[in-house]
């Protein structure tokens, strides 16, 4: 899997947004299968106009997140988010900057505002359940 500061020098060094965007797609590509099973309303992602169904939980390397979109550049959205956040700690995440990482990336600037709300409604699902298994710790 490919890990968000990969997915930012990536960024970085495609200049064409329509190459960025297939990369992107190509990311979604490369997402673990996420079972229909788990696709349930506990797991979906309310505020997306796509179908994006997310699940969090620990591991001794920290948070793990897994997830899966019907639409092809969702799910490469899915999977930036991914990348940012697994492996961190559950403490930390409320406090973690996505909002600076994904403005290296310049998506606020090229992605629809449907899609900018979708993204914004898969951090703070994120962010909620961190906060959640946080307290459970």
């Amino acid at each position: 899997m490919t890990d968000a500061d990969d997915i930012a020098e990536a960024f970085e060094l495609i200049d064409d947004w329509e190459e960025r965007y297939r990369y992107v797609i190509e990311l979604g590509r490369e997402l673990p299968d996420f079972p229909d099973a788990l696709k349930t309303d506990a797991t979906k992602v309310e505020g997306c106009v796509s179908q994006v169904w997310l699940m969090t939980g620990v591991e001794t390397d920290g948070l793990v997140v897994k997830g899966d979109s019907d639409a092809m550049i969702v799910r490469g959205l899915v999977a930036i988010l991914i990348a940012f956040y697994t492996g961190r700690r559950v403490e930390e995440v409320p406090t973690l900057d996505v909002e600076a990482f994904l403005r290296r990336l310049q998506l606020g600037e090229h992605l629809t505002p449907q899609r900018s709300n979708g993204l914004a409604s898969m951090v703070k699902r994120i962010r909620q359940d961190a906060a959640r298994l946080a307290a459970e710790a």
